[in-house]
């Protein structure tokens, strides 16, 4: 269950169909930036141990799915390079909380928030797109999207009891809808609905 406040509108998959590059390189920061993000909370929340080998393990499967988006790039022909940063991950963010232990929660369930947008978006693409190995990618991306969303709920239920993170969960998710709402229509993994 990705716990998520809206779904995709219909007609995502076939606006980005003519977009598939910038779509790929845009999935390509995103496992990128998904590690990176591990990495920064390891480093953050370090008296927290419990938190370590978890974080390790996303942040290194997340360079995984990195070096393989990589690799499907390179395979098309399609260069790797800066992309402009959307304003998603930044909007979700300026919903968390300031003052801990209310700033890990928040983080954790923001992280949530964006694997179970990834993984609804990369089961629309695995069900939908034409192109038959990009599909394919995508739906052996779609078990992994759902354990990271699960286990950042988990984390932060872990921390802070199962009543209260799924209630400020139903809160964030309505404000990432929010978010989707406002946000330009292009071709990215976590652009407009």
């Amino acid at each position: 269950m990705l716990r998520l406040a809206s779904e995709t509108e219909p007609g995502w998959v076939r606006g980005v169909s003519a977009h598939l590059p910038d779509l790929v390189l845009d999935h390509a920061h995103c496992e990128k930036k998904a590690a990176s993000t591990a990495i920064n909370l390891i480093f953050r929340y370090q008296h927290d141990v419990a938190l370590m080998p978890v974080l390790s393990e996303l942040a290194r499967e997340e360079l995984s799915h990195f070096e393989l988006v990589l690799a499907l790039m390179e395979r098309r022909g399609w260069r790797f390079g800066p992309q402009e940063p959307s304003a998603y991950a930044k909007r979700l963010h300026a919903a968390v909380r300031s003052a801990e232990p209310h700033r890990l929660i928040d983080t954790l369930l923001v992280c949530s928030l964006i694997e179970a947008r990834s993984c609804e978006r990369m089961r629309l693409l695995s069900e939908e797109l034409d192109d038959p190995e990009l599909a394919a990618f995508h739906r052996d991306l779609l078990a992994s999207e759902a354990r990271h969303h699960a286990t950042f709920v988990d984390l932060a239920i872990e921390r802070a009891g199962r009543e209260p993170v799924l209630a400020r969960l139903a809160e964030l998710a309505e404000h990432e809808a929010a978010v989707l709402r406002e946000l330009p229509r292009e071709p990215r993994m976590h652009s407009r609905i």
